[in-house]
């Protein structure tokens, strides 16, 4: 039920003049937030609107001026103390916000938004109903199923439910071309190379650096007239993967960028490539927030369906898990090779529009 009352939430609170979306969501939450993100900043005009999501990627909502403000919440490398779940307490409290919007429902967002201070809180009930005071903690609620839909497309029919208007959902994002010169590439360079990630956060995810090798070697003998950037997170993790990497290769990429991109380079990066390629990581929704095509593997988990980017214009190749096996399997390299060879022939037939700040999914 989207209210108590016969009003719904948007009608109820339409002239609020400060907003506040809670979600606190890592890379991959945060991009499939921006459609209903959207929503929220059309329905409320005249208000001033933040955004609270995790520390470590406050930098992506540079990609999404029409955000007043963004929050940055404490979840990695490590979880908000106990102090500074207190010491946000005591800012929401302080800036008197007259609505505040939390549609993950977790624990944590959940009781932030309980004692926010704010007249008008919505949220988002978990499939199990949640603990006997959960209700409580909000003044009107939504429903909506956990899976199968899409991440973005679940929050933007949460917000149907609150009776805001139903459109189709686009992301809205916007990057400055500073942001590519970072890199040290060009307006020119566009559609002329391949942008590979090849890490994820944990081995089981990803690919050998053997079968790495060869996939590389694959893309370089095959598709001659694309030159090859690869990238990685900047912890030493991934930095040490991509060393080692590169070392197998016998021929070297165009370029290596081993954790020296912010969020907003590397999304110009990946936006200006012809094709993006990666495991289960959050470049992947990147590549659907710029429009980008892309070619993935992912592990077999549960949520697989709720996170995989919709459009002709991408390809998953899912492996599997077998007990006692480090690296991800069953991902044949020829298969990913012909995914890009197929994205590659759909892209010819549907070229992409010139400017990613509004695209519908």
């Amino acid at each position: 039920m989207a209210s108590s009352g016969r009003e719904s939430f948007l009608e109820r609170t339409r002239t609020a003049l400060r907003v506040m979306v809670l979600d606190l969501g890592f890379l991959g939450d945060t991009v499939h937030l921006l459609p209903a993100l959207w929503m929220v900043r059309q329905a409320y005009p005249q208000a001033e609107l933040h955004v609270a999501v995790s520390s470590h990627i406050t930098s992506l909502m540079e990609c999404v001026p029409w955000v007043n403000k963004t929050w940055g919440y404490m979840r990695y490398p490590r979880h908000a103390t106990l102090l500074e779940n207190f010491q946000i307490i005591r800012r929401l409290r302080r800036e008197q916000f007259d609505v505040v919007i939390n549609l993950n429902g977790s624990d944590r967002s959940s009781w932030l938004t309980f004692f926010s201070g704010a007249k008008e809180r919505l949220g988002r009930t978990p499939d199990d109903g949640g603990p006997p005071f959960w209700k409580w903690m909000f003044t009107a609620r939504v429903h909506y199923p956990f899976k199968p839909d899409p991440i973005y497309l679940q929050r933007c029919r949460c917000l149907e439910q609150a009776g805001f208007p139903s459109t189709p959902p686009e992301f809205h994002a916007e990057i400055n071309p500073a942001n590519l010169a970072a890199t040290g590439l060009t307006e020119a360079d566009s559609g002329s190379y391949f942008h590979l990630s090849p890490f994820t956060t944990a081995d089981c995810k990803e690919l050998s650096p053997e079968q790495l090798a060869r996939l590389i070697s694959a893309l370089q003998t095959g598709f001659p007239d694309k030159r090859l950037v690869l990238s990685c997170a900047p912890n030493q993790r991934e930095q040490k993967k991509m060393t080692e990497l590169v070392a197998l290769l016998h021929h070297k990429p165009w370029q290596v960028f081993a954790g020296t991109l912010t969020l907003t380079q590397l999304a110009a990066l990946i936006r200006h490539c012809a094709l993006h390629i990666c495991g289960d990581t959050g470049t992947l929704h990147l590549a659907a927030m710029t429009n980008t095509p892309a070619v993935a593997w992912f592990w077999p988990n549960p949520s697989l369906q709720q996170w995989l980017p919709t459009g002709n214009q991408y390809r998953v190749v899912v492996g599997t898990n077998p007990p006692n096996t480090p690296f991800l399997q069953a991902v044949d390299n020829s298969a990913v090779i012909e995914a890009v060879r197929s994205v590659l022939a759909g892209r010819v037939a549907n070229p992409r529009p010139p400017s990613a700040t509004q695209v519908s999914l």
